[in-house]
C-alpha cells in the first residue's frame, strides 16, 4: 500500500553513500524529510541535494532527520554526496530497483526511477505531508519543507 497521508510508511532498509544501512525504523522517534530524488547529477536533481545541504541545520532544527532516496547506484550516490559536501544519508534503491519507492508510490514505471516526491514523517513514522513537484525539471521549494515541519 503506497505511503499516504496520515498512514505509516513502508517499512525499508537501504545502504546509504558510505556502505551503512538506514531503515525506516532509524527514522522513528523524530520528525523526518524523506525525499525521493529521480536523478543524481542532473542539474535539478543537484539542486535540489544542494538546497537540502545548504539549509540542514533549519531543517535539523528540533532534531527533524533528512534522508534521501535515490534509484541510483551506492557508487554513483557516493561520488554525487562527495562532490556536493553532502553529509546527510543519501540511500540507493539500486536494487531491487525502485523497490522502496514503489513501496511508496512514487516509482515512475516509464522511466524507471521515482517521482520528485518528499513524504513529512512524525516521530512516530505518520506521513503528515506529501510534497510533490509539478514537473521533473521543477524542483521543490525548501521552504515547504521548513513549513511542513514546523506545522508538526
Amino acid at each position: 500500500m503506497p505511503a499516504e497521508i496520515g498512514a505509516p510508511t513502508p517499512d525499508f532498509t537501504l545502504r546509504n553513500y558510505d556502505r551503512t544501512t538506514l531503515s525506516r525504523s532509524d527514522l522513528l522517534g523524530s520528525s523526518a524529510l524523506v525525499v525521493f530524488i529521480p536523478f543524481a547529477f542532473t542539474r535539478t536533481c543537484t539542486a535540489e541535494l544542494c538546497d537540502l545541504r545548504d539549509n540542514l541545520g533549519t531543517l535539523q532544527q528540533g532534531g527533524s532527520k533528512v534522508v534521501v532516496i535515490t534509484c541510483d547506484s551506492m557508487g554513483t550516490n557516493r561520488a554525487w554526496a562527495e562532490s556536493e559536501g553532502v553529509t546527510y544519508p543519501v540511500l540507493s534503491d539500486f536494487w531491487p530497483h525502485g523497490e522502496v519507492s514503489t513501496a511508496y508510490g512514487c516509482f515512475n514505471e516509464k522511466l524507471g526511477v521515482p517521482n520528485r516526491t518528499t513524504y513529512v514523517l512524525d516521530a512516530d513514522g505518520i506521513v503528515r505531508d506529501i510534497i510533490e513537484s509539478e514537473s521533473f525539471g521543477t524542483a521543490r521549494d525548501v521552504g515547504s519543507y521548513t513549513r511542513a515541519l514546523a506545522s508538526l
